[in-house]
């Protein structure tokens, strides 16, 4: 059974069900696997929590 995983910050609703719908169409695709075989799994980190060259995603805003 595949995972992929993807960490982001800030997603809407609808973009996490594009990434899913998008990312299993296509791995199964490459994969010869059935898509209800692909597991996608996204973790959103606050952007408090990510740090760019040094600087926080929070403070280039």
């Amino acid at each position: 059974m595949p995972v992929i995983t993807v960490e982001s910050a800030g997603l809407t609703l609808d973009q996490k069900r594009q990434l899913a719908e998008s990312l299993t169409r296509t791995a199964a695709g490459i994969m010869k696997s059935p898509e209800q075989a692909i597991t996608v799994l996204i973790r959103e980190n606050g952007r408090e929590n990510i740090g760019i060259g040094g600087k926080l995603l929070a403070d280039m805003e």
